[in-house]
Order: structure tokens, then C-alpha cells, then sequence
């Protein structure tokens, strides 16, 4: 990937309906040196668009190529200066000292749907299970990784805890403002934070709406333009396109005012008295008489034995 617009082009042509992850080659000499890599999210708040989480990676004896890229906490830095500096880790891979990286675009309908279903899925979850896949990704594209430092979802001792037991091998730091300490972490915060600005510049609505970013702002629910978006797309049946986080109040509520209610007839109702010619379900797995009565089954030893009865559990 030569520039910021062959990372749009990447990011047009994925179904921003799924996740997708998009990573550089490993650097050889990721390959056989010893290696430190970062772990940071950007999105986690808004209602629209993805979150994405990115990872930055380099040889431990490269820190100060870090430094001197001006790595920091990407929430810091202009959007220029953070475009410029993921631009040089994108077109100067020798002379910044060989930085790999990988991010994943995590789509709002993946997050609403996690949210939602039946087993939830937390948003620490999902953020959780996108950063180990990604580290086991790297790793499994040969790089040589030895440190992990991590911004942390929740409780840093118990993330900490959870990646040494899945990456017992490596040195684990989790931490709170982990990417305002660790330049490594800054790297992938910029990775992160890139990535999702140009995925919202080049959002394609698969609901054929005719507008861009500049419409619909940041995606934070304090933006005007945000605001503006999340009270006029609304559908009085369909609700919101697949840009907006539906699981988030600001659109529950929304929907809940505007859009059309829905009710759901309760096919089997679990609370309603149980029918007198319902048989019970064992019944269909029992030996039958030639008249067809259920046949009854001589007990077994070891239940004469010690004078055990066993109840029907589904009686």
C-alpha cells in the first residue's frame, strides 16, 4: 500500500457490513529481531461508524525511531500530523526503522448485533477478542514477537491476566493511557485512528443515501452534524442505516419516538398452563407395546441395588 488513498481504496472495496482487517507485510527484520507491539482502539464511543483496532509493531532496539516520528497519543495530534506520520509508516518502511502494523475495521452492525443477541457480547468483548486476534495474527505472519503493551478495556490487572494466560511467551503490559506512555502503543493509536477517519470519508451506504462525511459528522453523539444525522435518517420501518450503532441510547431512543412499533406474537408461550394431553418429550424415545403404549422398562441393577428412584424431569 503506497498512500492514505490505496488505504481508501482498500477500505471502499470490503463490505463495510463486516469486519475486515487490513495489514503491511512483515518487515524482515521483524522476522528475526526481537519485537515490542502496541495495541489501541479508535471509535469506541461514537454512535456512527466502525471502531477499529489497530496494532504497531518494531524491533525492541528501534524505540527512538518512534520517538522521532512523533508518536503520541493519536487523540493529540492534528489530523494532519496523524495522516502524515501513518503516511511515512505506509511509503518509508526502511527509513523508519521497518514498522509493521495491522488494524481491524469493526463494523457498527457487528457491534449492534453483538450487543443484542441473545448470549451478549460486551463491547469490552468485542474489543478484547479484535486485539488478541490481531497480536496471534501478526505472530502467525512471522514476526518475532517478545513484548506486548496494551491500552486497556476495564480493568487493566484483569486483561493483563487474561493475555499472559493466552500469551504466556511474551512480557504482557496492560495499562491505563497506555498510548500517552508507550510510543508503541501511540504508533497503533495512529494506526487505529487513521484507519477509521478514512473509513467514514469513504463510507459507501448500502441504502443508497447520496451523501458523505461532511454530513454526518464525527460520529460522536455531542456533534451537531451527528445530531442532525441521527434525528432526520430515520426510517418510520426500517429504522437507521447500517452506519449507525442502533444498540447505543441515543438511536434506541430515537427509534423509540419516531419509528414505527413492532410486536411480536410469542409463538410458545413458556408461562402458560401445560396442556392435559401434552405428552412429555421422553415419551417419544420409549420402547412401545404392539397396541402402542410406551412399554415399561425393567429397572436397572445398579438402581434396585441402592433403592434409587428417578424422577421425570421433563414431567
Amino acid at each position: 500500500m503506497e498512500s492514505l488513498q490505496a488505504l481508501q481504496h482498500f477500505i471502499k472495496t470490503n463490505d463495510n457490513s463486516r469486519n475486515f482487517v487490513n495489514s503491511s507485510d512483515v518487515p524482515n527484520i521483524c522476522k528475526s529481531e526481537a519485537c515490542m507491539l502496541g495495541v489501541d482502539e479508535a471509535g469506541r464511543g461514537p454512535v456512527l461508524g466502525p471502531m477499529v483496532y489497530g496494532v504497531a509493531y518494531c524491533p525492541v532496539s528501534q524505540k527512538k525511531v518512534l520517538e522521532d516520528l512523533g508518536c503520541a497519543d493519536s487523540k493529540a495530534l492534528t489530523e494532519e500530523k496523524r495522516d502524515d506520520i501513518f503516511t511515512k509508516m505506509l511509503t518509508e518502511v526502511e527509513s523508519l526503522g521497518n514498522v509493521g502494523w495491522a488494524a481491524e475495521i469493526i463494523s457498527p452492525n457487528y457491534i449492534s448485533n453483538s450487543m443484542y443477541r441473545r448470549a451478549k457480547h460486551s463491547l469490552n468483548e468485542v474489543s478484547m477478542n479484535s486485539a488478541i486476534d490481531l497480536i496471534k495474527k501478526v505472530a502467525e505472519s512471522g514476526a518475532n514477537i517478545t513484548e506486548v503493551y496494551v491500552d486497556t478495556v476495564g480493568p487493566p490487572e484483569k486483561y493483563q491476566a487474561r493475555l499472559s494466560e493466552i500469551f504466556p511467551k511474551y512480557k504482557i503490559t496492560v495499562a491505563k493511557k497506555a498510548d500517552s506512555i508507550y510510543p508503541i502503543v501511540s504508533a497503533a493509536s495512529i494506526v487505529a485512528k487513521v484507519t477509521r477517519d478514512h473509513a467514514l470519508k469513504v463510507w459507501k451506504f448500502q441504502e443508497g443515501l447520496d451523501m458523505d462525511h461532511t454530513e454526518f459528522g464525527s460520529g460522536y453523539p455531542g456533534d451537531p452534524l451527528t445530531k442532525k444525522f441521527i434525528r432526520e435518517q430515520i426510517d418510520n420501518v426500517f429504522g437507521y442505516p447500517l452506519l449507525v450503532r442502533f444498540s447505543w441510547s441515543t438511536a434506541e431512543l430515537m427509534l423509540q419516538d419516531k419509528a414505527a412499533t413492532c410486536t411480536f406474537e410469542e409463538v410458545d408461550d413458556p408461562t402458560a398452563p401445560k396442556k392435559r394431553n401434552t405428552k412429555s418429550i421422553s415419551s417419544f424415545f420409549a420402547a412401545k407395546t404392539e397396541n402402542g403404549e410406551p412399554k415399561k422398562r425393567k429397572r436397572h441393577k445398579f438402581f434396585e441395588e441402592r433403592y434409587l428412584t428417578i424422577g421425570n424431569a421433563f414431567e
